[in-house]
Formats: C-alpha cells, sequence, structure tokens
C-alpha cells in the first residue's frame, strides 16, 4: 500500500472513531443528569475521563515504544472507546456510566501515542504536515457527524438515549473492522520512514528526549495557556443574549468546519517552511478573546472561526512537528509527554480565560494577548533549533 493509501485509511479509521466517541460525548452531561447526576458529579467525572486521556499517555506511550507494538496498543485502546460507547445508553445505573464515561476517554489514552507514531511513519513520505493535516480534516467530519447522528435519534424516538448511542455501534464495527484489514495490509509501517530516511540513525527505547523536543514543549506550553476554550465562548453568546442556546451547536460545526481547512492549509505551508508557519498560531490565539467577547454578533461569530482555525492548527501541525524532532524509536514516549503537556496548559489556559472573564474581558484580552507575545518570543529564539533538529 502506497503511503498516502495509508493515510486516507487512517484518516477513515480517526473519522468513524470520531463519529462514536464525538457522538457520546455531545449528551454526556444529559445523560448523566437524567440518571440523577449532580452538576458537581458531572464535572468531576468529564474532568476525570479528560485528565486519563491524557495523563496515561505518559504511561502508554513508553510501554508502546518499550513493546513495538504499536498495532495492538491502537486496536486495543480503540476497542475499549468503540465498546463503551453503545453500553452507556443502556446502563440504566449512575456509577456503571460514570466508568464508562472514563472507560472511553482510557481508551484514548491507550492508543494515541502508538496511532500517531504509526501515522508519523507514513507522514514521512507523504510530507509531515500534508499527512497530519489531511488526517485531522478527516477527522472533523466524524467529530460533525457524531453529534448529528445522536441529535437526530433523540429526535426521532422522543430522548431516548440507549437507541441512540445504541446506534453508534455501527460505526464501532467499522471501526475494528477497517484497523483488522489494515494491520493485515501494513503490518510495518515503518517501513514507509525507513525507505525514505535509510541514513537515520535510531534511537534506543530508552534514550532521552532530544533538547529540541522539550523547546517545542515549552513554545505549546505558552500558546495553549493562553487559548480560550469554547466553553468560555458559548457561555458568553447566550449569556450576553446573542444567540439562543440551540444555535450554539451551529457555531460549533463552522468552526470544526474551520478547522479542517486550517489543518490542511497550514500543512501544505509546514511541508514547505517547516515549523516556522507555527507563528501563525500565537496571532490566532490573541485574536480569539479580542473578537469573541466582544458584544456584536458578527465579531464574535469571526472569533469562534479563529477559534476554529486554531484548534485545526493544534491537532495537525503541532503533532507534525513532533514526528520531525523525535527518532522512531521514542515516537509514542514523545507523543504521550506532549499530550501531557499540551492537557495541562489547556487546563490553566481554561482557568485563566474563565477567572478573567468574569473579573474583566479588557483584562483577559490584555493577559492572553501577553502569553502569546510571549509565545511568539520562544518560537523566534528556538526557530534554528527546529529546523535544525
Amino acid at each position: 500500500m502506497r503511503p498516502w493509501r495509508f493515510v486516507i485509511w487512517f484518516g477513515t479509521i480517526s473519522l468513524l472513531a470520531d463519529w462514536v466517541y464525538e457522538g457520546a460525548r455531545s449528551v454526556t452531561g444529559p445523560l448523566l443528569a437524567s440518571l440523577g447526576a449532580s452538576a458537581a458529579l458531572i464535572g468531576i467525572v468529564t474532568g476525570a475521563g479528560e485528565a486519563a486521556a491524557l495523563v496515561l499517555r505518559l504511561g502508554s506511550g513508553p510501554m508502546a515504544d518499550r513493546s513495538g507494538r504499536f498495532w495492538a496498543w491502537a486496536i486495543s485502546g480503540y476497542a475499549l472507546t468503540v465498546v463503551s460507547v453503545p453500553v452507556l445508553g443502556v446502563s440504566g445505573v449512575l456509577w456503571v456510566t460514570c466508568a464508562l464515561v472514563i472507560a472511553e476517554r482510557v481508551g484514548k489514552a491507550v492508543r494515541s501515542p502508538a496511532k500517531d507514531t504509526l501515522l508519523s511513519h507514513a507522514t514521512a513520505a507523504t510530507g509531515r504536515g500534508r499527512g497530519f493535516g489531511v488526517h485531522e480534516a478527516m477527522d472533523q467530519v466524524g467529530a460533525l457527524l457524531g453529534p448529528l447522528t445522536v441529535a437526530g435519534m433523540l429526535a426521532l424516538t422522543g430522548n431516548d438515549y440507549a437507541p441512540s448511542l445504541g446506534i453508534l455501534a455501527l460505526p464501532g464495527i467499522a471501526v475494528l473492522a477497517v484497523l483488522t484489514w489494515l494491520r493485515r495490509k501494513v503490518p510495518d509501517p515503518a517501513a514507509y520512514e525507513r525507505a525514505v530516511t535509510p541514513e537515520a540513525a535510531p534511537q534506543e527505547p530508552g534514550a532521552r528526549l532530544p533538547r529540541a523536543f522539550w523547546v517545542y514543549a515549552s513554545f505549546t506550553a505558552a500558546t495553549m495557556t493562553g487559548f480560550a476554550t469554547f466553553g468560555v465562548l458559548s457561555y458568553h453568546l447566550v449569556a450576553r443574549g446573542l444567540l439562543p442556546t440551540a444555535a450554539v451547536p451551529l457555531i460549533y460545526a463552522a468552526a470544526m468546519a474551520v478547522a479542517a481547512v486550517a489543518a490542511l492549509a497550514t500543512g501544505w505551508m509546514y511541508d514547505r517552511v517547516g515549523p516556522r508557519v507555527l507563528i501563525v498560531l500565537p496571532f490566532l490565539s490573541a485574536a480569539v478573546p479580542a473578537l469573541a467577547f466582544t458584544a456584536s454578533l458578527t465579531p464574535v461569530v469571526l472569533g469562534s472561526l479563529v477559534w476554529g482555525a486554531a484548534t485545526g492548527v493544534q491537532e495537525s501541525t503541532l503533532r507534525a512537528t513532533v514526528a520531525d524532532l523525535v527518532a522512531p524509536g521514542r515516537r509514542a514516549t514523545a507523543y504521550g509527554v506532549f499530550a501531557a503537556v499540551v492537557g495541562a496548559a489547556a487546563f490553566a489556559g481554561g482557568t485563566l480565560t474563565g477567572v478573567l472573564y468574569d473579573v474583566s474581558i479588557p483584562l483577559l484580552i490584555t493577559v492572553v494577548a501577553a502569553i502569546q507575545a510571549a509565545a511568539v518570543a520562544l518560537l523566534a529564539l528556538s526557530g534554528g533549533m527546529l529546523r535544525h533538529a
């Protein structure tokens, strides 16, 4: 199988998987509430799930590197997710449903470092930026299909969660079928990378991550710390009476469409100019609060679309750079560490923007701009190191 076909098929797997778990995540709160959960419990369970999805990669990444069984880790993680989701609607017991919500996120932690490593081998031949960009664009299609499927089923069944989540078993079965087939077709994706970089020195699984990786992770942490979450953006839309609650998902869907386009565009540019294309990310992040937290609908919608563009860069080109900085022997470990850094910074960014929103919106805009200026300076200082890593 040629490298581009591998990327497309892996993109199909991610599309189907996002169809499953993004569909479930779109109704996690109402589902738990219907079983008697309080707002506090919903926050704890969903927060624990997101923490598990990121922090556990610190273990799954190194273990995947040591074992070399990347396909097994990927298949196991996807299986845990696609089994957990359809059962959510029929468990009927609050603590069981809470455990399943967390289990779905654990599945993401299990598979992600291995999945990104497998994909990175093929993108060595297709171009890192373009390969990860196409994969992310396909991923976003699934992120749209899942919530739309669940919303349609809830409307048809009178808000019955059992069939609305049970139908997600169909794309879930397809995920495992395509994964198993692709593993048989391409048992050793690392051959793609060996074919284009045969002179690259192998890196032992126990070796330290290169300094360039830590510099890059520091830049990423800075720009993510000043990045607003869509939760705060959507709160602003409703609290200021700019849009009815029912219209907010449409803004989110539009933002996801922009994310797909941004992933493709910056991925293409990354292959032409390298990490310098990432200079766009701090400017996008700084523009979000300046536009989205105003009192007029047009700039708020524009700010939400800019938020989508920044998200597309984060989910594609940031991951592509990691593959260029770290040799295959430590790449799953690097992806695990990188995810933990991004998660911690995103949590700090969400907390910061939420707190400052309540204190002063002008102060929020100023603080975020200052953080993003620091990120620009860090990227400029480390530019040579990243280009020659």
